[in-house]
């Protein structure tokens, strides 16, 4: 799975009822993936992605291997292609946390087990499941939920676009003029909404974003491999921080989202990150669930290359 639409919405559902069913009955599944391994590749520091993949496989009863590149970019050493058809000799499915969406694209083209996009530049599919799967073990259901995502249009707010318009989810999302999502991710989202009976919005106004809204999320303004620009963001973005304020413009049972790690005082204040309605840690806990669900759909085939996305 390199980007969201990889999935169909029959697919995703399947996903979510599994990872549900993972979480209540974990011994059912623990020789799930016995004799399996996943590498994971990866160019970016990582706590939740790195944990919740290590300790999927092992819970499933599988392995991984790291294969650290935080000082070496895939592609500077040798090229990816040599890198993709030399780790499908060994391993049964890659997880790949990039730079840049290129990377984890080229490895699928060239690797013929399973390519799982742990994080790109334009996508993070993966966060995007587990947000989904809160929002369903907390409301009960997805149809018809409004999400407001408030901040910068980045990997994050792409997959809850396109995840959140997949389900039939309302996803408005509110960030500052010129640092708005893809056109082109807004227009997939927008097509992948009318099935579902979904909506789709991007503004400039939080507090129209905010109003009514069942969940409200944010992310740090200034991403990975954008420090340079932390300045200029911090003095563009402040407008869009999730206060106590603005989180009131949401519906009164409203939840509070954050794909961590948080900057607090910045996109958020401490009191709503804090506060009885966050479900930030439940969210971090849930890419465990989720991403068990995922590896058992594409490894649990013979080297899980019938199961390749």
């Amino acid at each position: 799975m390199v980007f969201d639409t990889d999935l169909s919405r029959s697919e995703t559902v399947a996903v979510l009822r599994l990872a549900e069913k993972m979480r209540r009955f974990p011994a059912r599944y623990r020789k799930a993936l016995e004799g399996r391994v996943l590498a994971l590749v990866f160019e970016k520091p990582s706590l939740r992605t790195r944990v919740t993949f290590e300790v999927a496989m092992k819970t499933l009863g599988g392995d991984s291997i790291f294969l650290d590149c935080r000082g070496e970019p895939l592609g500077q050493r040798e090229p990816i292609a040599d890198v993709a058809r030399n780790l499908e000799r060994w391993v049964d499915g890659i997880a790949a946390r990039t730079f840049r969406h290129s990377t984890v694209e080229e490895l699928a083209r060239w690797a013929d087990v399973p390519v799982i996009n742990a994080l790109s530049d334009r996508a993070h599919p993966c966060q995007a499941l587990a947000d989904v799967l809160t929002l369903q073990s907390v409301f009960g259901r997805l149809k018809g939920l409004k999400l407001a995502f408030v901040g910068d249009g980045n990997n994050v707010a792409h997959s809850l676009l396109l995840t959140g318009a997949k389900l039939g989810l309302h996803v408005a999302v509110a960030t500052p003029p010129s640092y708005e999502p893809d056109p082109e991710i807004v227009a997939l989202a927008t097509d992948l909404a009318r099935p579902s009976g979904a909506t789709v919005r991007v503004l400039n106004d939080p507090e129209e974003a905010v109003a009514g809204a069942h969940a409200v999320y944010t992310d740090v303004w200034t991403s990975m491999g954008s420090e340079h620009e932390a300045q200029v963001r911090r003095k563009r973005f402040r407008p869009y921080q999730v206060t106590e304020k603005l989180f009131g413009k949401a519906r009164p049972d409203a939840v509070f989202m954050h794909c961590l790690p948080a900057h607090r005082g910045e996109e958020v204040a401490d009191a709503v990150i804090e506060s009885p309605r966050s479900v930030v840690f439940d969210q971090a806990e849930n890419r465990l669930h989720a991403q068990k669900a995922l590896l058992w759909m594409l490894l649990a085939q013979d080297r899980g290359k019938a199961a390749k996305k």
